[in-house]
């Protein structure tokens, strides 16, 4: 029998609900604002380069910055129930993998890097520009990481299919365009693919967002477990002892008449 829906968990889910839908403004008004930004430079730049001290574009670009960290941060809230069914990929929600990243962003919001956002080698080399620049590779990282663990989750076939794809299409072009610009080739067509890269993971926030409430909106129905291994644990027991038992009683026969 299924339990009555209690104020308690009708609370909660406003909680989640609010986060999700605040979560998923702020994520879109950092894009908006990455996009507006970079509409005033004249000259392809990194996205990175936009909050480089001097650039009119600064102020603007911290705060989105600042935005995605909040943003992602309570969208990941809103979905801490989703789990991997590869175990690979489960050893943590991927909630914890969008948390790191979001960590990791509001580093750089604070830790911008140099004039211009050279790559921390050689004579080029600053401590500012190097915490940068792994922050931000390694926040890119995470969120592809979140992105994958989403993209294996169970009932969510087509949240599962654009996670994927965003995942490996994040990863590939903002791997690319992170190599034009260690090797200082194609410095235009790097900063471009940045941009692509930084406005699909962002896309794939906000419809992780806009799921996370389409699914806190809908009537609450019965739960249903995303890992079966996870739901015996709740339960405290093994499913072989939930079975019913089997009598050992003998089946009656019927009677033979003379």
């Amino acid at each position: 029998m299924r339990r009555p829906y209690d104020s308690g968990v009708s609370r909660h889910r406003v909680v989640e609900l609010a986060a999700a839908i605040v979560g998923s403004v702020l994520v879109l008004a950092a894009l908006v604002i990455i996009w507006a930004a970079r509409s005033t430079i004249a000259r392809d730049v990194y996205v990175s380069e936009m909050g480089a001290p001097g650039q009119p574009t600064a102020r603007w670009f911290q705060l989105s910055l600042v935005f995605i960290a909040a943003g992602g941060a309570l969208v990941a809230y809103a979905g801490r129930d989703i789990r991997s069914r590869l175990r690979v990929l489960r050893a943590w929600a991927p909630s914890v993998s969008i948390w790191i990243g979001c960590a990791l962003f509001l580093l750089t919001s604070q830790v911008t890097c140099t004039a211009g956002c050279p790559i921390p080698v050689g004579i080029a080399f600053t401590w500012q520009d190097f915490v940068h620049t792994t922050a931000a590779v390694l926040a890119f990282a995470a969120a592809c990481w979140g992105m994958l663990q989403t993209s294996f989750s169970v009932g969510r076939r087509a949240l599962s299919a654009f996670s994927l794809i965003a995942a490996i299409s994040v990863a590939l072009i903002a791997g690319a365009g992170g190599l034009f610009s260690l090797f200082s080739f194609q410095a235009n067509l790097g900063s471009r693919l940045e941009l692509i890269a930084t406005t699909i993971a962002l896309a794939w926030l906000l419809v992780l967002g806009v799921f996370a409430s389409a699914r806190l909106i809908s009537p609450p129905g019965p739960a249903t477990p995303l890992l079966e291994s996870e739901a015996d644990s709740r339960a405290g027991h093994h499913p072989a002892l939930a079975r019913p038992p089997v009598s050992s009683a003998a089946e009656p026969q019927p009677s033979v008449r003379p």
